[in-house]
């Protein structure tokens, strides 16, 4: 059984670029303003965190 623990989305408005992070245990959120240059690079880092840890499949919302 999984036990969702953390909830993350990467949200734009305009021309930024906002990072919100829900604890879903403690039920607290935290938003932190994430620049354009590390969004351009999130594919590549999740592609080498998924080889660092062994690959898992992809979730996603269908």
């Amino acid at each position: 059984m999984e036990t969702l623990l953390y909830a993350a989305e990467l949200v734009q408005e305009g021309g930024t670029y906002k990072l919100v992070v829900q604890d879903v245990v403690r039920d607290t959120v935290q938003v932190t303003p994430v620049p354009k240059s590390a969004v351009d690079k999130l594919p590549t880092f999740m592609s080498m965190l998924s080889s660092k840890l062994g690959s898992a499949p992809a979730r996603g919302r269908w």
